[in-house]
C-alpha cells in the first residue's frame, strides 16, 4: 500500500533507482518517497539491497540508472560530504564517532566554530561549541552528564544520542539510521526509540535499516520491503504483523 496522496511535498524522492556491481543488480528499478515527519523501516533479508539504495541516497554509490529528489529538486551526489551539505544525514552502525575526543566536537567535527584572540589568531572557540551542545541536546530531551568525556566513556545509547544530535544541529532534512540498536541492551533500545519519535515530532523524516522487526513495529509508519533488489512491498506497519513481513521478504506473500 502506497501512502496516499494528501498535496504534501516529499521530501525526498528515488524514482527508478538501480545500481549494478558487474553482472549482479543489486537494485532494480526501485522509487521510494519520504515525507516530513514520517519514520520509514527498510526491511528484507542480507543481500535485498536495502543498503546499497541506502548508499545510493546518501552518496556512496552513484546511482547506474534513475534519479533522486530532495525537496523537489533532482539532485546528484559524488559523496557523502555532498549529501551530508545537501541535508542527508546518514548514522551507521560504528557511528562514525571520534572515540578520543568529546561530545562537543564530535557534533562539531569538521565545522568548529573560530574565535579570534587578542583580535589576531584563530582558535576553536569550546565554550560556544559547549553551550550550542547542550542547546540541541535540550531540544532532543538528551540528558548527557559530562560532555567534555571522551566519548568512549559514554554508554551505547549516550553515542547514539551524540550522533543524532550532530544530524540535527545541522539542520538534517533527512536522517538514515543503519542498524541504530545492533549491540545496545534493552533500556538503550528503548532509549533510540524514543529519539526516533522526537525526530518525527520535529518533523524531520526518518530511514531506519533494522533486521530487529519489534525495533521496526516500535518506530516505524511505513515499512518498505525489499527483495532480491526489488521493492516488493510498500505498507503502512498498523496494517501488516510479523508474519506477513517475514512472507514478503522471503518470497511467500
Amino acid at each position: 500500500m502506497e501512502k496516499q496522496d494528501t498535496g504534501v511535498q516529499p521530501v525526498l524522492r528515488a524514482v527508478n533507482l538501480t545500481k549494478r556491481f558487474g553482472g549482479l543488480v543489486a537494485v532494480n528499478d526501485v522509487s521510494l518517497d519520504i515525507y516530513p515527519g514520517e519514520v520509514v523501516a527498510l526491511a528484507g533479508d542480507n543481500g535485498a539491497g536495502k543498503s546499497t539504495l541506502i548508499k545510493m541516497i546518501s552518496g556512496v554509490y552513484r546511482p547506474d540508472a534513475g534519479h533522486i529528489y530532495l525537496e523537489g529538486r533532482e539532485i546528484t551526489m559524488a559523496s557523502p560530504l555532498e549529501a551530508r551539505n545537501l541535508g542527508i544525514e546518514t548514522i551507521y552502525q560504528d557511528l562514525a564517532l571520534c572515540e578520543n575526543l568529546d561530545a562537543t566536537v564530535n557534533i562539531f567535527l569538521g565545522r568548529e566554530p573560530t574565535k579570534r584572540l587578542f583580535g589576531l589568531f584563530k582558535q576553536v572557540d569550546r565554550n560556544l561549541m559547549l553551550a550550542e551542545s547542550n542547546k540541541v541536546l535540550d531540544r532532543l530531551d538528551i540528558h548527557i552528564p559530562n560532555l567534555r568525556r571522551p566519548i568512549r566513556q559514554m554508554s551505547g545509547g549516550q553515542r547514539q544520542a551524540v550522533a543524532i544530535a550532530r544530524a540535527v544541529y545541522w539542520n538534517a532534512k533527512l536522517v538514515i539510521m543503519d542498524e541504530p540498536t545492533a549491540a545496545l541492551g534493552v533500556p538503550e533500545q528503548r532509549k533510540v526509540h524514543e529519539l526516533i519519535h522526537t525526530l518525527k515530532r520535529q518533523n524531520v523524516p526518518v530511514i531506519i535499516i533494522s533486521h530487529n522487526l519489534q525495533d521496526i513495529f516500535a518506530v516505524a509508519d511505513r515499512i518498505v520491503v525489499m527483495r532480491r533488489g526489488y521493492k516488493v512491498g510498500d505498507v503502512l506497519a498498523s496494517e501488516v504483523t510479523d508474519d506477513d513481513l517475514v512472507a514478503m521478504m522471503v518470497g511467500s506473500a
